[in-house]
């Protein structure tokens, strides 16, 4: 059975606004994406989704362009709402959904609501690319929570580890993954 490869890649810096939608990559994120799409360059891709939050599409329009790709957005890979309003200390707030996985903040979303409709994205993904390779353009919560469902070692700690951008390879044989990859690294020349 072939595998089907899919490459989460949480998006780049971007400056802060509450503009969820509309907020940019920053200058720092813009050089970052140029090295991302080098690094995936050589890599075949056959479809790139994404969150439809500007960062994140404009992390994966490289990529997108190098295959002659549409960018197709999916409202589920958008990140997770940790409140309906900017929260005092974004850290305690982190700490306490990652903490019970039941609690939500007001007008949030719980890390099992969140993960649940990122997993459901990710399945129809795998059944519809079946045996492809699929980028997908997302954020560092959602992403973590989804490659929690599979495995329980991404949890917060891993999550804190994370690059903006930072790229994993996850090789799935039907719904079963097989194998996780980091592709990003940057402390990495693009060259070599």
């Amino acid at each position: 059975m072939n595998e089907t490869e899919i490459y989460l890649v949480r998006h780049a810096h971007s400056t802060y606004t509450s503009d969820e939608y509309g907020r940019e990559l920053s200058q720092k994120g813009r050089e970052d994406q140029e090295r991302l799409t080098n690094v995936m360059k050589n890599v075949t891709i056959d479809a790139v989704l994404s969150s439809p939050y500007m960062r994140a599409v404009q992390t994966v329009q490289g990529i997108a362009d190098n295959n002659d790709l549409d960018i197709q957005l999916i409202e589920e890979f958008k990140e997770r709402i940790l409140a309906q309003e900017p929260v005092d200390n974004f850290n305690k707030a982190i700490e306490t959904v990652w903490g019970d996985e039941t609690v939500q903040l007001p007008g949030g979303e719980s890390n099992e609501i969140a993960r649940l409709r990122g997993v459901q994205a990710l399945k129809k993904v795998l059944h519809t690319y079946r045996g492809k390779s699929v980028v997908i353009g997302t954020h560092g919560n959602l992403m973590v929570l989804m490659m929690s469902y599979y495995d329980s070692q991404y949890d917060v700690s891993f999550w804190r580890e994370l690059d903006m951008p930072d790229v994993y390879q996850l090789s799935f044989v039907g719904d079963t993954l097989r194998a996780v990859n980091r592709i990003w690294d940057r402390e990495k020349k693009e060259d070599e």
